[in-house]
């Protein structure tokens, strides 16, 4: 997967989460909400809301702040769908936007909007997802790892991942959706702790843009994440 890796983007979403994070966390409750509607709240018999907990405690969710939206969500009225658009960014660029929406048409109307305002343009359903494979990924903190390299790349491997990747700060492990939850929970069991921890989209080719274009790109990110309704960006621009 080298050369797809998303960890410069995750310094910059951390970055932002900081600044931002009664934002961020407003976004995961929604998602902690729809798993909870989808399958219950006990987590145990929830793989989905399992799933969203990892995703909450990377983004350093207090336990707290987990378990009170849970427990809301179940006597919660509010109904969420889960919606995912397609398009083009500036030069081509693919993008997936996920989303979760109580107005579908507000939702879709403010993406548009988004790609419009920045040299894109929306797309139909399968114009651009064929570019991508779903995968599990899981990121490490190589000062937080509770093991050595080695030991962490064989308990992953065991654990079915199909690919370990030391970087600069951080390892990237990638995992087949099926086996994600396998791998972060033994990875879990073993103390390890992550900075990202979720099933996403990966591109299997990316492009290259000049100055321009990066910029156009970079604003069109930051309107879409900025939207209270998007949980997810994905592209393939090779930053």
């Amino acid at each position: 997967m080298s050369g797809h890796s998303k960890w410069h983007n995750i310094q910059a979403k951390k970055g932002k989460a900081d600044a931002a994070r009664g934002k961020v966390f407003t976004k995961l409750g929604r998602e902690l909400l729809i798993a909870v509607k989808e399958g219950g709240p006990d987590p145990a018999g929830n793989s989905k809301l399992k799933g969203v907990i990892a995703k909450c405690k990377a983004a350093n969710m207090p336990n707290d702040t987990i378990n009170n939206a849970i427990k809301k969500a179940g006597a919660s009225n509010e109904n969420y769908e889960e919606i995912t658009y397609e398009g083009y960014g500036p030069c081509g660029v693919a993008v997936i936007v996920e989303a979760a929406t109580d107005n579908k048409n507000r939702t879709a109307a403010d993406v548009r909007h988004a790609f419009d305002k920045s040299g894109g343009n929306l797309g139909t359903s399968g114009c651009v997802s064929y570019m991508f494979n779903k995968k599990g990924m899981l990121v490490i903190e190589k000062q937080t790892a509770p093991m050595e390299e080695e030991d962490l790349m064989m308990l992953a491997v065991e654990s079915g991942a199909e690919d370990f990747e030391a970087l600069d700060e951080v390892y990237e492990i990638i995992t087949d959706p099926s086996d994600f939850t396998n791998v972060r929970e033994k990875l879990e069991e073993a103390g390890v702790t992550f900075l990202e921890a979720e099933v996403q989209m990966i591109p299997t080719t990316t492009v290259s843009l000049d100055e321009s274009g990066a910029e156009k790109m970079e604003r069109l990110i930051e309107r879409l994440e900025d939207l209270d309704d998007v949980s997810n960006v994905y592209h393939n621009w090779e930053e």
